[in-house]
């Protein structure tokens, strides 16, 4: 079969709770959308839920993974399988519905528009999170704030997960060459994204933290975002980036 246009990248550890819910939701939005779901060997069945679930859907597929490897890396696995089956809008978003999976229809009218990278922004149009601890809310701000910072981007939500690329970014980026394997992934990827020159446009979301299953934010995983802009930062001033 051929592919669709449109993918959403969902990747995947534990959350039965979710993903039958989330695949129904994007599988009925009224722009068309394929869905990988990058499942690093979920102990509760994750994978099996979604092997089931491909029988009845062509637009679901499944990559599984050997255990649990990292956000960056699962979302690098997606984004190479998404680029070899010939995907023009690349979405990537949580499986916990803490992105409402209609502002996926507004990330590809974004791309469609101009933009060669949307992004769902919590900080573009004020604070839009909801059901976050103050002190969640507050470090994920500071450490916008922070990247802007050290690395000179004008962008507001630098550590989004919700995002929207089309393909020429991707292939332009080279994905084996970035580094960061936990959340700081995001903040990279948007750092290259821009030091290419690309169009990056953030559109006004409303985070709601996810209702069920467990979150995978751990202290190590800001430990690793905030000395890897300074890493990155520096790397960046000897390397030549050229379209």
């Amino acid at each position: 079969m051929e592919a669709a246009k449109n993918l959403v990248i969902i990747p995947t550890y534990n959350e039965k709770e979710n993903i039958e819910a989330i695949i129904m939701a994007v599988s009925e939005l009224s722009v068309p959308f394929d869905i990988l779901i990058v499942d690093d060997n979920s102990p509760d069945g994750t994978g099996e839920i979604v092997d089931n679930l491909s029988g009845e859907r062509t637009n679901l597929h499944l990559v599984r993974r050997a255990g649990k490897l990292g956000l960056g890396t699962a979302y690098i696995t997606g984004f190479k399988w998404a680029l070899d089956k010939g995907y023009t809008i690349i979405c990537e978003m949580d499986a916990d519905f803490s992105h409402n999976p209609r502002d996926l229809v507004r990330l590809y009218e974004t791309c469609i528009s101009g933009a060669d990278l949307a992004i769902g922004s919590r900080y573009i149009s004020g604070v839009n999170v909801v059901n976050w601890p103050l002190g969640r809310v507050i470090m994920s701000y500071a450490a916008s704030i922070y990247v802007r910072i050290v690395t000179g981007m004008h962008v507001k939500d630098t550590t989004a997960g919700f995002k929207a690329y089309r393909r020429d970014v991707l292939e332009t980026i080279d994905l084996d060459n970035i580094r960061s394997k936990g959340y700081a992934f995001q903040i990279e990827m948007k750092f290259s994204t821009w030091k290419f020159g690309f169009r990056i446009k953030e559109i006004p979301i409303i985070f709601t933290d996810r209702k069920l299953g467990t979150s995978k934010m751990t202290g190590g995983i800001f430990n690793e975002a905030l000395w890897g802009v300074v890493r990155m930062k520096l790397v960046s001033l000897f390397r030549k980036y050229r379209r």
